[in-house]
């Protein structure tokens, strides 16, 4: 047996070589390249951008769709009887009574396949024909995205989608930078730069450059490694490295960009998305599958009774043609040529066993409940004017059926919008106020800057940020409008604030909305206006996010001379900073706890002022750290852990990741379905979590294995599987049942687990400390860590009961005592721990990851999987992996909607979906299967009872019209209804007993005990029909009597009719007026059609093939016959009616136990209780940033250099034109640069400052950080102090005070000239050292979160040491005051 994770290893491999040649601008060297297509012929290498992802053109639709339709049993089966059938000598029926219903079936299914696949030509079309912008000669021409080709040039603006894979070669950013937004490529909600390599930035300076423009990029093969790419550009003789950080990918969303260009690498299905999408296969349903195996043993049933049946006539035919004279020249052939010709004769006469009319009748009901999902008003979305869209008609009754969802994240569960919700400060929390509140004023009229967006409103502390009182409000609000990496632009008179991510841009139009307007910064300044007084901070030192660090500093030192340090992060990382604990840290900490139980995100905000004498030292030494060739990082972040100690705590914010509505009411429901829900993401861990907690994934109460104690579980099942019977099933019990455990584990962990035994067989097994390598560069000095590990560890083994021995390599022999290899072990331990777990969140996966962990469940559980997702990065689970795909039509794109078979508005209608629809659809599919068995068996079973009678001559009992109109009329209303109508319970009551769902996914309504069930049922009825009838006209004679063929035919044909109707009456549970019109109308059919058919005129005009002349009317004349017919009935119905009535009765006691919710475990007992962090209370810490962005800033690669500088570089160059942009915009990253606020006005020549002229790479992605040579630049924060120049007062002297403070606005500026200005330049002498800057990012393995960008001063007096502190206004309750300690200095060496 193959591993599933195994199974692109090769491909990956091979397509590692470099062997990829691209050249710019010259299609002609691209066509050149060919690759082996089949046999000798060979195509072009490269491939166009068209994206077909539909299954027919109009030539492979009939001989596909044909190939596809007869890879079903049941239709090879029909073929068959309709070949035997046109053999005169062995058929029984007319050839025509079983193709026309053929031919019907096939047209049915052909058309429903048709149009699936016309929808999918269409959604192909839209996105082919996009347009875009192509280079052509010496101009950008609008093309389709379906014209693209590799080595074209191709122009972008902002908002653009990419169209295919991408070199970014220039942008109109500083640096050419570009930002893209890739949530419909990895679930990432942050924005992410990419940068063009530093000669193309530099070179191809106007359109004229491009077109001349003949580079060839050497890469490696197609793969699909989404962040993963190496490269070089080779061009006029030198080879330049590429990395993915110089890549666009496709479906990436540019952001933040005017404009950007970019070289065709990848296009079609060679780019990385497309890689990741896998090809499109029939899905079959478990019903529909079990149907198949049913129908091959039916005909093997039929062979061997076909057989049986023959060889009755082999030993019986001399006495019956003895004892019958008149059949003998009718048999003219030796006996065993008859006995062959008898055996197809009965084979094509049971041949209706396997009715056709089921196969028919089913697409029928699929259909129906299909519209029935379209007409839903309760799953129709009125804001987005989106209704439920069913996109396949066949999978209907697997809905009622799901045992697992895997749903994304972002976009599916949330709705990707941040909301500042909540604050503390100073330990009062500051709750928004009611929407119904009266409002005395517009609290906007008295902040010009006021963003009308933002909802948060609190009276009492808008009077406490205007009062000034309050020194904690004051720095709490200027350390939002200071610590952050937001870029800021002035469109129409306005601020637009451009965030790396959706929670910076929260926080800083929070403050911005209180008074603390970020307006502008430069490489070394950070310009704020504090309720209305411009101010200037010096940013000393910029200290980045990483996972690890959780949190972002900076050093400033602000217009009157002091310096400190601002910090904001994760509650477990602040906390273990601050200088001492008081009640103001206690209040903090039980609103954190509240905050949390709310699932609100939250970031912990402290400060200190920072001494000049231990800042001075602290800079000495950083500026050493950061010319280290050696283990810089490690010495940077000892240096940053040094000054990031002794914190005075500000208070902490809360920000809301909005769900959608109702998805905590959906998940909940779904778990009492037993339904388990698995997030799949590409997000970060911490915001998954989060998300996790507030859609009531995880709970409080919840063990949650991470993973290294998943990994040391599944290493302990391995140690104890010493057998091939604990082998397989050795997790089974690994788990107490009474302890709810939850799994969170990493895309990265899932590469050591599942693929790389074979490259890296110890990657899985490494010992704890092993695995804590990458922790250890940056592991905080002074924190027990391992203690906490420890007692973690010891606390997750003794609440599951596993002892710890010796870790051992798992077997990487295979065994030969099983047949499962290693690889397949592994797999099964992991799918087996991770089944007993409540709740799977898998975080920065990757979309064929996705597919993988799909695959891997439905291989080793055998159930059926359900994904939902609303981007490009879950097509390929939806489409390829899972057994149903729901696509959401969000914010992220149409492509998953297009790529699925349901489509939704919002997550939570996938309850209704379920529950409601897919329940009912399982039930009305079963309820129909088992009716139709049933009603075949018990009239078509009478042939082989007749046999025994008719000396095994293969004669048919019924008049041949009756057997072919029995399913098509006269009993197909009544199961039709049943199949489209039929009820146990309303959709209110499927809703508030979630546990009802749990039939379906045992299989409990239909599976082969319900089809033997079935099968005996109706063998009985035939039994009872057949020989009630022969023994009551047995010897009789007379105008009453029956025994007749004809007369005898008739009455057990209408006595197998009556019985199959009253059982139709029996389990209809759900009566209107419909189910009674059906029964009455097929009841009506056969009267009108046997009427017909046995009246003289036709009889006139066939005999043969209407012979049955006036025989219902001669047999229903007579009251003794009917009652006989009445008897047959009556002995079907009752005996089956008391059966029921007994089964219910014994069944009525158990309820109890089955309305207990099998999903949710209740704890039993006090297992020992792990929490998530070493405090008691939940860390809600979560933030959508990453790293890099602090270093962006701090060399200037990201500034502008003043008021649309930088905004028409190469924007706009439609028609060519040989005038160069202005080398003024292209200037080196290391060169000064001013943001868009800037004005001349506030240009002050008298102070100047010196620039660091040490030239540093350029910026790379953060993906490829740890390959930056180290040593050829100061680290990136500029940490040296202003040279005091000309009549400037020296930074370190007494600042100049401040008068009262009377009003909110009539603080007075500082003198200017004693600070620079956002707009000022900062020189420095030649003959100065470099300072160091102070934010070199360090190499983890791990990325994370952007940086945030410098921190801004603190406005006002510095409060003195011990000094009074003022009481704040909170918002109506009694505030916990502290008295805050003495600002210490950073502590010495």
């Amino acid at each position: 047996m193959g591993s599933l994770s195994y199974q692109g290893d090769l491909e990956e491999e091979k397509n590692s070589a470099f062997t990829w040649e691209v050249k710019a601008n010259s299609r002609d060297y691209n066509s050149q390249f060919k690759e082996k297509a089949f046999l000798c012929w060979q195509r072009r290498k490269y491939k166009s951008n068209v994206i077909h992802t539909a299954k027919y053109n109009v030539f492979s639709f009939l001989p596909l769709n044909l190939y596809e339709q007869f890879h079903r049993v049941s239709n090879l089966y029909f073929l068959l009887i309709i070949i035997l059938q046109g053999l005169p000598e062995i058929s029984t029926l007319p050839w025509f009574t079983l193709f026309v219903p053929l031919v019907c079936l096939i047209v049915i299914r052909a058309t429903r396949d048709l149009v699936e696949d016309i929808g999918r030509h269409r959604s192909d079309s839209i996105i082919n024909n996009r347009p875009c912008r192509i280079l052509v000669g010496k101009r950008f021409l609008w093309k389709k995205w379906e014209n693209l080709y590799v080595g074209d040039v191709v122009c972008l603006h902002k908002d653009n989608i990419v169209p295919a894979d991408l070199l970014l070669l220039a942008s109109t950013e500083p640096s050419s930078l570009c930002y893209v937004e890739t949530a419909d490529i990895d679930g990432e909600t942050n924005l992410k730069f990419r940068q063009a390599p530093p000669v193309t930035h530099h070179e191809l300076t106007s359109v004229r450059k491009m077109a001349s423009f003949q580079g060839k990029v050497v890469c490696e093969e197609p793969n699909s490694r989404m962040h993963h790419f190496v490269g070089c550009l080779e061009w006029k003789g030198r080879k330049h490295p590429l990395d993915s950080g110089n890549v666009l990918l496709r479906g990436c969303k540019v952001r933040n960009t005017d404009t950007c260009y970019g070289l065709v690498i990848y296009a079609g299905f060679d780019t990385k998305i497309m890689k990741n999408c896998g090809t499109i296969h029939l899905k079959r349903t478990k019903t529909d599958r079990l149907l198949n195996r049913l129908v091959a043993l039916i005909f093997l049933s039929l062979v061997l009774i076909s057989v049986a049946l023959s060889l009755g006539f082999w030993f019986k035919v001399k006495e019956f043609k003895a004892k019958h004279h008149y059949v003998s020249p009718r048999h003219v052939q030796s006996v065993a040529t008859e006995t062959f010709l008898i055996f197809w004769g009965f084979f094509i006469l049971l041949s209706v066993m396997v009715p056709m009319a089921m196969f028919i009748m089913v697409e029928f009901i699929y259909l129906g409940n299909s519209i029935f999902i379209n007409w839903d008003v309760q799953m129709y979305h009125e804001p987005q004017d989106v209704p439920a869209r069913a996109r396949s008609t066949s999978l209907n009754d697997q809905l009622g059926q799901v045992e697992y969802v895997f749903s994304d994240k972002t976009g599916t569960l949330t709705q990707n919008i941040m909301t500042f919700k909540k604050c503390c400060i100073g330990g009062s929390i500051y709750d928004p106020e009611e929407e119904e509140a009266p409002c005395e004023e517009n609290p906007d009229l008295w902040n010009k800057f006021a963003d009308g967006k933002l909802l948060y409103r609190n009276a009492g502390l808008l009077r406490a940020v205007r009062d000034n009182k309050d020194e904690t409000v004051r720095e709490f609000w200027r350390l939002l409008a200071i610590c952050h990496t937001v870029m800021v632009q002035e469109k129409d008179h306005q601020l637009v604030y451009q965030a790396a991510s959706p929670d910076e841009e929260a926080l800083v139009t929070a403050a911005r909305n209180f008074g603390y307007v970020f307006l502008g910064r430069t490489q070394e300044s950070i310009t704020v206006v504090e309720l209305g007084e411009e101010r200037v901070y010096q940013v000393l030192a910029m200290m980045d996010f990483n996972s690890v660090r959780k949190r972002m500093s900076v050093l400033v030192r602000n217009p009157e001379g002091s310096i400190y340090l601002y910090t904001k992060g994760a509650d477990v990382v602040i906390f273990e900073r601050l200088d001492k604990k008081g009640t103001t840290e206690w209040t903090t900490e039980e609103a954190l706890a509240s905050f949390a139980e709310e699932t609100l995100r939250t970031l912990c905000l402290a400060y200190k002022r920072v001494d000049e004498d231990a800042y001075g030292e602290w800079r000495q030494r950083h500026r050493e750290a950061s010319l280290l060739l050696q283990n810089r990082a490690q010495a940077l972040h000892r240096l940053y852990e040094e000054m990031e100690q002794n914190l005075q705590l500000l208070g902490a914010t809360a920000i809301e990741d909005r769900l959608q509505d109702g998805v905590c009411d959906t998940i909940k429901c779904l778990k009492q379905g037993n339904v388990k829900v698995w997030v799949l993401t590409g997000d970060k861990q911490e915001t998954a979590v989060n998300i996790g907690f507030a859609c009531q994934l995880l709970t409080e109460n919840m063990l949650i294995l991470e993973e290294k104690e998943t990994r040391r579980i599944l290493e302990a099942s391995w140690e104890s599987s010493d057998s091939p019977q604990s082998g397989r099933g050795a997790l089974q019990s690994r788990l107490p049942p009474q302890v709810k455990v939850a799994m969170v584990i990493s895309g990265e962990f899932l590469d050591q687990l599942l693929l790389s035994l074979r490259k890296e067989p110890r990657a899985l097994v490494q010992d704890v400390d092993m695995d804590m390598d990458v922790e250890q560069l940056w592991q905080e000095p002074g924190k027990q860590t391992d203690f906490l590990r420890a007692h973690r560890a010891s606390l997750v083994w003794r609440t599951l009961g596993i002892q710890l021995r010796g870790t051992r390599l798992p077997p990487q022999v295979k065994d030969p005592n099983t047949r499962e290899s290693p690889e397949v072990q592994r797999e099964r331990a992991f799918v087996e721990l991770a089944s007993q777990c409540q709740a799977v969140i898998c975080c920065r996966v990757t979309p064929k990851q996705k597919a993988l962990i799909v695959a891997l469940v439905k291989k080793y559980q055998r159930v059926v999987t359900l994904a939902v997702g609303d981007g490009a990065n879950d097509v390929n689970m939806i489409k390829t992996a899972a057994d149903i795909g729901v696509g959401l039509a969000g914010q992220e794109g149409m492509q998953a909607v297009q790529n699925s078979d349901y489509a939704l508005a919002q997550f939570c209608f996938l309850k209704r979906l379920l529950l409601v629809h897919g329940r009912w659809s399982y039930m009305r599919v079963c309820k129909f299967l088992r009716y139709f068995v049933y009603k075949t068996l018990a009239s078509m079973m009478v042939q082989v009872w007749f046999a025994f009678y008719s000396g095994f001559t293969a004669q048919p009992l019924y008049e041949g019209w009756f057997l072919a109109l029995f399913n098509l009329l006269y009993s197909t209303l009544p199961v039709l209804y049943i199949g489209l109508f039929e009820q146990d319970v309303s959709a209110e009551r499927s809703l508030e007993l979630p546990q009802l769902y749990i039939v379906g996914q045992k299989d409990e309504l239909f599976n082969y005990w319900v089809f033997l069930q079935a099968l005996a049922h109706g063998m009985a009825t035939s039994l009872v029909n057949f020989f009630v009838t022969l023994w009551v006209s047995h010897d009789s004679a007379g105008p009453a009597s029956f025994s007749d063929y004809q007369s005898f035919s008739v009455v057990v044909a209408l006595s197998g009719l009556l019985s199959i109707t009253m059982e139709v009456v029996l389990i209809i549970k759900y009566w209107t007026v419909l189910s009674a019109l059906a029964i009455f109308l097929s009841l009506c059919f056969y009267v009108v059609i046997t009427w017909a058919c046995q009246s003289f005129w036709l009889f006139q005009i066939s005999p043969e093939t209407f012979p049955f002349l006036y025989a219902d009317r001669n047999v229903l004349s007579h009251p003794s016959i009917l009652l006989v017919v009445l008897l047959n009935v009556s002995l079907n119905t009752l005996p089956t009616l008391a059966l029921r009535v007994i089964y219910q009765a014994l069944r009525k006691p158990r309820p109890r136990e089955v309305e207990e919710p099998p999903s949710e475990i209740v704890t039993v007992g006090t297992a020992p209780y792990l929490r998530r962090e070493s405090r008691r209370r939940r860390s809600s810490y979560a933030f959508s940033h990453r790293e890099g962005y602090a270093e962006l800033i701090t060399q200037g690669t990201i500034l502008r250099r003043g008021p649309g500088a930088d905004s028409h570089r190469l924007a706009g160059q439609v028609s060519p034109s040989d005038e160069e942009l202005p080398l003024s915009t292209r200037s080196s990253p290391w060169r000064p640069k001013m943001s868009l606020p800037g004005k001349k006005g506030r240009v002050h020549r008298d102070k100047v400052f010196l620039q660091d002229e040490l030239p540093g790479p350029s910026v790379r992605s953060f993906l490829a950080a740890e390959a930056r040579p180290s040593g050829l630049r100061p680290s990136a924060s500029h940490a040296s102090e202003p040279r005091p120049s000309g009549g400037a007062r020296s930074p370190g002297s007494q600042p100049a005070p401040l008068e009262e403070e009377t009003a909110p606005w009539k603080v007075p500026p500082s003198p200017r000239r004693d600070r620079p200005s956002s707009g000022q330049l900062f020189l420095q002498s030649p003959a100065e050292d470099p300072a160091p800057r102070a934010s070199e990012p360090p190499p983890t393995a791990a990325r994370t979160p952007a940086p945030s960008r410098p921190p801004a001063e603190r406005a006002g007096k510095v409060a003195p040491r011990g000094g009074s502190r003022r009481r704040g206004r909170g918002s109506g309750r009694p505030r916990v005051q502290r008295v805050r300690p003495p600002a210490r200095p950073s502590p010495e060496r």
